[in-house]
Parts: structure tokens; C-alpha cells; sequence
């Protein structure tokens, strides 16, 4: 199989486990490829096979969000539309968030540039659908920054307490909180 086919589990692996966590033993049990074939595949370890993992987020990325934001519709319509994919990559609240993970222990080191500049351009994203909306860019900016902190701490918390339904609200809501005028 190639490489690609692989992403998807990996994708889980690094989820759930981080950087540190996802041991070659948990990889190789999870593909069922030997020490070996995984560096035929990635021949610069768990670092290329997140790097990979990341390319395949960032298309996702791009897909799902930032074209959908940037598309034709309403803010409001764009903005919901956003929310469901994101409800939708995280499961309802149920999985947690890659990037998020990816900002601890030795992946920070690693990844945080990626992970910082895919953060970049989703507040940007939102923003300008705000100042679409007739927001100021600098009020626009900080609503796009307080999209994400709503999204990722509701992700977290929702998980603390193992009700999803917190995600859930937040993500309904977003929209509205978001072109609400002050």
C-alpha cells in the first residue's frame, strides 16, 4: 500500500496519543507494518509521519474550511457551514483536536510553526468574513481569536466532563455570537 493510505491511521494514532505518546510499537500495531516497512514509508520516523499527517490536515484545511469560508452565501450560512465541518472533525466534541496536541511536549518543537500558521489563517479566515459583515478589522480579529478559544475550550472541557452536548452548544452557537453587533 502507499504511504497515503496509511495517513488516515496515523491521523488517529497522533490524536490521541501526541508526538510523545505515539510509541512505534502503537504505530506498527495500529498499520501492522514492521520497524522496517514504516521507514520504507517514512524514512524520517514519527517526524515525517506527522509531517504527512499535517499535509493531509492542511488539504482537509482548506476544503473544509477556509474555501468554505471564503465561498459565495451569507457570513451567517458560511459561518454555520464552518461550525458543521468543524463538529464534524471533531466528532461531536469526542475526538480531541491534533494541532492542539501537537503543541505539547517535543511536538511543539517540531510543529509549531505549522500549527501556528494554520491557526493564522483560520482567525484571518474569520475576520474577514467579519469585517464583511462591517466589523472593524481589529474588533474582527479578536471575534476570530475568541472563535478558536471558544471551539478549542469547548473541545476540552466538553471531554473533562464527558458531555459532548457542551461542544455541541458552542458550535450552534458560534455564528450568532460571532456577527452579533456590540
Amino acid at each position: 500500500m502507499p504511504k497515503e493510505d496509511y495517513v488516515p491511521v496515523l491521523f488517529s494514532l497522533f490524536r490521541q496519543y501526541g508526538y510523545d505518546g505515539a510509541t512505534l510499537s502503537k504505530i506498527s500495531a495500529a498499520t501492522g507494518l514492521g520497524k522496517a516497512s514504516l521507514y520504507h514509508h517514512f524514512p524520517g520516523g514519527k517526524e515525517d509521519m506527522v509531517a504527512s499527517v499535517l499535509d493531509h490536515s492542511d488539504c482537509w484545511f482548506q476544503e473544509n474550511v477556509l474555501q468554505l469560508l471564503a465561498s459565495e452565501g451569507s457570513p451567517q450560512t458560511r459561518l454555520q457551514k464552518m461550525c458543521d465541518r468543524i463538529h464534524d472533525l471533531y466528532a461531536g466534541g469526542a475526538q480531541p483536536c491534533l494541532t492542539a496536541i501537537l503543541e505539547t511536549g517535543t511536538g511543539r518543537a517540531l510543529f509549531h510553526d505549522r500549527v501556528k500558521a494554520l491557526v493564522t489563517d483560520w482567525i484571518r479566515a474569520i475576520a474577514n468574513i467579519l469585517v464583511e459583515s462591517g466589523f472593524d478589522e481589529s474588533l474582527a480579529l479578536k471575534r476570530g481569536q475568541a472563535a478558536l478559544i471558544s471551539i478549542q475550550g469547548a473541545l476540552i472541557v466538553s471531554q473533562a466532563l464527558d458531555d459532548e452536548s457542551l461542544f455541541l452548544r458552542t458550535i450552534q452557537q458560534l455564528p450568532q455570537v460571532l456577527l452579533q453587533a456590540d
